[in-house]
C-alpha cells in the first residue's frame, strides 16, 4: 500500500454541499499518506434539474479540483475513464449517494483494470424520494465494486439485504475540524440579530421535504413565547409552504436564513442555539450531526433510518421516536425543564475531547479495508 496510488472521484470545490465536505475532508487526510489524484464533475445536475440556487461555492478560498465528466453526458464518461486509466491507479474510489450516478460509476468500473481495486463510499444507499430504477441501478454498483465504505449500520444493512456477500465496512461519520470554533452564546445571537434570551432553536442545512422542517414548525407554534427558532439554509424547492407556516405560526419569534451558509458563518448557528433539531423522516446519517457534536450543540434527531445511531438518549443527544408535532412540542418542553440540555452539551465537550470520530481514524480504517 505504500506504492498505491488512488484515483478519488466525488463532488468536490466548486461544488458545495455536504458530500463535497466531508469528500474535502478526507481527501485532505488520504493526501498525507499516499499520493491521491483527485477529479469532480463538469457539471452534476443541469441547471434546469436542480433545486436550489446555485451549485457552486462562491469563494476563491474553497479551490477547486479537477473537473472530468457531466453525469447527464454519456459521451464524457468515455473521455473521463481515460483520464483515470492515464494516472495507472492501483485504488479507484469513488463517492456514491445518488442511484443516477450508477450507470457513469460502473461504466468505470467495469472498465478499469482489472488490477485496479474499486472502493465505493456509499453515503446513501436507498434514496429519499425512490424512483422506479433504484434497485437495479444499486445492483449494478454491488456487481462492480469491490469494497463498500458506509457511514451507518443502517446502510451496511441495505448493502447486505440486496448482497449478502458484499464487502462492506461501517465507520462512523467524523466531525468537522475546518469551522471556526463556537462562541460566546449571546454574542452569537446579537451578531444574527435574535432574542438573547429566549431559548433557542436551530434547523439547519439545505431544506427538503424528507429532513420534516414542516413538522418542527408546526410543533413551534405551540411552544411558549419563550422559545424562538432559527432556520438556516435554503430551501430546495417551493418556499411558499414554509413562509405560510411562518405567517400562520402562533409564536412569531422565527428567524429565517433561507440561503446557502458559507463555512464561516457557520458557527454562529450553531453557537446561538440551545438545541439543534433534526425531525427527518429518513436518513442515514448527518452532516449537521457532525457539526453540531463539533459544537458541542446538543442535538434532537428522529429516529429514523440509521441517522440516530451514534446518539446515547439524554446522554450525547436526545432522540424522539413519534415524529409528529404535538410528540415533537412535548419533547422540546421536557428537554428544556430539567438538567439534561446542560449534561448533553457536557458530555459533547467530553467526546470531544476525545476526539473518537476524526478524519485521521476514518483514514486509516479505510486504508486498513484496502490492504487486507
Amino acid at each position: 500500500m505504500d506504492k498505491s496510488k488512488i484515483v478519488f472521484f466525488s463532488a468536490l470545490p466548486p461544488f458545495r454541499g455536504g458530500i463535497s465536505q466531508f469528500s474535502q475532508c478526507l481527501l485532505s487526510e488520504l493526501e498525507k499518506r499516499y499520493e491521491v489524484v483527485p477529479f469532480t464533475f463538469n457539471s452534476q445536475y443541469p441547471n434546469w434539474l436542480f433545486p436550489g440556487k446555485s451549485q457552486y461555492v462562491h469563494n476563491k478560498q474553497a479551490g477547486e479540483h479537477k473537473r472530468v465528466v457531466s453525469t447527464f453526458n454519456p459521451l464524457s464518461y468515455i473521455s473521463s475513464l481515460k483520464v483515470f486509466k492515464k494516472e495507472k491507479p492501483t485504488v479507484f474510489v469513488v463517492n456514491y449517494w445518488m442511484t443516477f450516478m450508477s450507470p457513469m460509476m460502473v461504466f468505470w468500473a467495469k472498465r478499469m483494470s482489472k488490477n485496479t481495486l474499486k472502493v465505493a463510499i456509499i453515503h446513501n444507499f436507498i434514496p429519499h424520494e425512490s424512483r422506479f430504477f433504484d434497485r437495479i441501478f444499486n445492483k449494478w454498483m454491488l456487481n462492480n465494486y469491490d469494497i463498500f465504505i458506509t457511514l451507518s449500520s443502517k446502510v451496511e444493512s441495505d448493502i447486505k439485504t440486496l448482497k449478502p456477500l458484499a464487502n462492506v465496512l461501517h465507520i462512523p461519520h467524523p466531525t468537522y475540524e475546518h469551522f471556526a470554533a463556537s462562541i460566546d452564546k449571546k454574542l452569537a445571537r446579537r451578531t444574527l440579530e435574535v432574542d438573547e434570551e429566549l431559548k433557542t432553536l436551530l434547523f439547519f442545512g439545505i431544506i427538503r421535504d424528507y429532513k420534516g422542517l414542516d413538522i418542527l414548525m408546526k410543533a413551534f407554534s405551540y411552544l411558549p413565547l419563550s422559545y424562538q427558532l432559527i432556520i438556516a439554509g435554503e430551501v430546495y424547492g417551493s418556499e411558499e409552504e414554509y413562509t405560510l407556516f411562518i405567517q400562520q405560526s402562533k409564536n412569531d419569534k422565527i428567524y429565517f436564513f433561507n440561503e446557502f451558509i458559507p463555512d464561516e458563518k457557520v458557527h454562529l448557528f450553531f453557537s446561538a442555539a440551545d438545541l439543534c433539531v433534526l425531525p427527518y423522516r429518513s436518513g442515514t446519517q448527518s452532516g449537521v450531526k457532525a457539526i453540531a457534536d463539533k459544537m458541542n450543540t446538543p442535538t434532537l434527531i428522529s429516529n429514523v433510518g440509521g441517522i440516530a445511531e451514534k446518539i446515547s438518549d439524554g446522554e450525547d443527544g436526545f432522540i424522539i421516536n413519534e415524529l409528529s408535532a404535538i410528540a415533537l412540542k412535548n419533547k422540546i418542553i421536557d428537554i428544556f425543564k430539567g438538567s439534561d440540555l446542560t449534561r448533553v452539551a457536557r458530555n459533547l465537550t467530553e467526546l470531544e475531547n476525545n476526539r473518537q470520530y476524526t478524519w485521521e481514524s476514518f483514514a486509516e480504517k479505510l486504508t486498513n479495508k484496502i490492504q487486507q
